[in-house]
């Protein structure tokens, strides 16, 4: 590519002179393409994409040979982008999302409401209430099937950047996306009546805490980018949240777990709130967010709405039920009845 393409003007315009209007790249190259410059090597970029390292290699090599330009350096391991390549790159990503939002929006309009939704959820919700909503949507559309993807911190927020997801309720917005408020979540640490730590006859520190055993539910995206925090050096991590309350009831640990996932066990006595001298509580609130907010379906959206409308009733009813400003006003309830939506 000539030296003076140094923009995104310089880019379009190189592209108008040199590229024929009629496309000739199929979407896989520029798949190939972005996978590579996303994995930074084609043997990441070809376990990601579940092909080989050679089809990968000559999808992107194609691509150069068609546009007469080189997207890659090779070092040592590394495969990095040229200039050109990560102009290139910016653009095949917004293709293949325009491509994507295509696809699902024909999918759509032949079968009318959508054949499948799926919702990627915190476990930090509580699903009590999410199935309930689950089921006054297939009350709607029963022909509809949803997919429910139980997940962790950026876990989330991995299947809805991925295309798994239609919809998530997240702790953390990603880049790009627009989100709507959903509710905020109590946390407290909590351990059997009978751990040492309920023995001490005393507020509990942290510096008690770190002698003991911490009960933590592993991230559940591929890279676990977050840092979980820990305040023991002795703990148990798992993938699944019912796992870690299980441990906590037998007496293994301790743990921070939202008040509406262990109301069952502080009811029956076989989990205790740790007496904190200070930061006894956390909270976490929770977003609903689109993968596509434009192009969502008449399903994705009535779906979101019922999610949106029962956990605000819940909440409202929480409420009536506390007396304002206490701890209990500020979570869930499960007895209560949610509003029609």
């Amino acid at each position: 590519m000539n030296k003076k393409v140094q923009n995104n003007d310089d880019f379009d315009r190189y592209f108008r002179l040199n590229v024929p209007p009629d496309p000739r790249i199929p979407l896989e190259q520029w798949q190939a393409l972005v996978a590579v410059a996303d994995a930074g090597s084609y043997a990441k970029a070809a376990e990601a994409l579940h092909k080989s390292q050679s089809t990968v290699t000559y999808a992107v090599q194609k691509l150069e040979a068609m546009l007469g330009v080189k997207a890659f350096e090779i070092r040592g391991r590394k495969a990095v982008l040229t200039q050109t390549g990560d102009l290139l790159q910016r653009r095949a990503r917004v293709l293949l999302d325009e491509a994507r939002g295509l696809e699902s929006a024909s999918r759509r309009v032949s079968a009318g409401w959508e054949a499948e939704i799926t919702v990627a959820a915190d476990t930090l919700f509580p699903y009590w209430l999410l199935l309930q909503c689950f089921d006054r949507f297939g009350n709607e559309s029963p022909h509809t099937r949803i997919e429910l993807i139980e997940s962790v911190l950026a876990g989330t927020t991995e299947a809805l950047t991925d295309g798994r997801a239609d919809l998530a309720i997240a702790s953390r917005i990603p880049p790009g996306y627009v989100a709507d408020p959903l509710v905020r979540l109590r946390a407290i640490p909590v351990a059997h009546p009978d751990h040492p730590l309920h023995r001490l006859g005393r507020s509990v520190t942290l510096r008690d805490l770190r002698a003991h055993r911490q009960l933590i539910v592993r991230e559940s995206d591929a890279l676990r980018a977050s840092k979980a925090t820990l305040e023991a050096s002795q703990r148990w991590t798992v993938t699944n949240m019912s796992t870690s309350i299980v441990a906590a009831v037998q007496g293994f640990g301790y743990g921070w777990y939202p008040e509406e996932k262990i109301r069952p066990e502080l009811f029956a006595g076989t989990l205790k709130p740790l007496p904190m001298r200070e930061g006894g509580e956390r909270f976490a609130e929770l977003y609903l967010i689109f993968a596509d907010r434009e192009n969502a379906g008449p399903g994705t959206v009535r779906l979101a709405e019922i999610i949106r409308v029962h956990t605000a009733g819940e909440c409202a009813q929480k409420q009536k039920r506390s007396s304002p400003g206490s701890p209990a006003a500020r979570g869930l309830g499960r007895s209560s009845q949610a509003s029609s939506a």
